[in-house]
């Protein structure tokens, strides 16, 4: 079973991995300036390396609890910032930026449970 666990870990982490590595070269600041994020340049720089550090940390199982602390620091700020789906008057759209908002809501769940119970058997963190 501890390869479940660590297959789990993995798909989680990829999805951070990925966007914050685009988002530390800058992809998405026309995007968030049109939300209104503040110095969007930097912050979504500032953003994707929170992204990729606590996403490379839990997929590698290195002090994963504090990976997911990372994670959830990149994670509330993002999804009440580009998700404000109560905000919008297209149904269609505001439905999309509700699954969004949603699911990041999930993912700063996983996080917290990361942060309790750490990275599991099959991690860098049990081997030292």
């Amino acid at each position: 079973m501890k390869i479940v666990l660590l297959l789990g870990r993995i798909l989680f982490a990829l999805i951070f991995v990925f966007s914050g590595f685009n988002h530390a070269l800058g992809a998405g600041i026309d995007y968030a300036a049109s939300a209104g994020v503040p110095a969007a340049s930097l912050m979504v720089r500032v953003a994707g390396v929170l992204a990729l550090v606590g996403g490379l940390s839990v997929l590698l199982g290195f002090k994963a609890r504090t990976g997911a602390v990372l994670l959830v620091i990149f994670l509330v700020p993002v999804t009440f910032y580009m998700h404000k789906f109560w905000g919008i008057t297209d149904p269609a759209a505001a439905q999309m930026q509700m699954a969004m908002f949603m699911k990041n809501v999930s993912l700063t769940g996983a996080c917290l449970m990361i942060a309790y119970f750490g990275s599991g058997p099959a991690s860098i963190d049990k081997q030292v």
